[in-house]
């Protein structure tokens, strides 16, 4: 009897594997699932990226429907994007950057110079246009882990609530407002 057993342990973790597999062929690999869809936004206390004495809170965004775009000056993508956001801005969608510095790292010291990255900020945004509200500099990143953030740019749609309704990974285009964005945000606004 043990035998029959003993042989029967490859079948099921054959079978198991195989169950693996195949549902992984049906999942499409760019869409990025988080855990935080339908969930508040995380709690942060973190500064203006323009105005270090100015610091903003989950709490400060209440009250209004808005995107959270996570960008870099570094990030061609984020560059690309930035025409198309200034038009969502123009037809009046709140957008907050979420500053993702990839070059900063507190382990080897504090040698960041944050007016440097103001100026390159300010450049870019004259350049490329400025669609943001403002900017939230995240320098350890623990906002941007906190929403499981892969990397830039990544946008999210969130409610007055501060309910996360929508998580996009990768540029904001008008393919992708309409497919993930715009009914939602239809559905959320008188």
């Amino acid at each position: 009897m043990n035998r029959k057993l003993i042989g029967l342990v490859p079948l099921a973790i054959f079978a198991l594997l195989s169950v693996f597999l195949y549902q992984g062929l049906f999942g499409d690999p760019r869409e990025l699932q988080t855990g935080r869809l339908g969930h508040p936004m995380p709690q942060f206390s973190l500064p203006d990226l323009m105005d270090e004495n100015k610091v903003w809170t989950e709490q400060d965004l209440k009250g209004e429907v808005y995107l959270m775009n996570v960008w870099g000056t570094w990030c061609p993508t984020c560059i690309a994007e930035l025409g198309y956001l200034t038009e969502l801005k123009e037809r009046g969608i709140k957008i907050v950057g979420l500053y993702y510095e990839q070059a900063y790292d507190p382990d080897f010291g504090d040698q960041f110079d944050v007016v440097k990255l103001r100026e390159e900020v300010n450049n870019m945004l004259d350049r490329a246009g400025n669609p943001y509200a403002f900017n939230i500099l995240d320098l350890e990143r623990t906002l941007a882990l906190d929403l499981g953030v892969s990397g830039a740019p990544e946008t999210f749609l969130v409610d007055k609530e501060g309910k996360i309704l929508v998580h996009h990974t990768g540029d904001v285009n008008p393919r992708v407002w309409r497919a993930k964005f715009a009914h939602v945000l239809q559905e959320i606004t008188p």
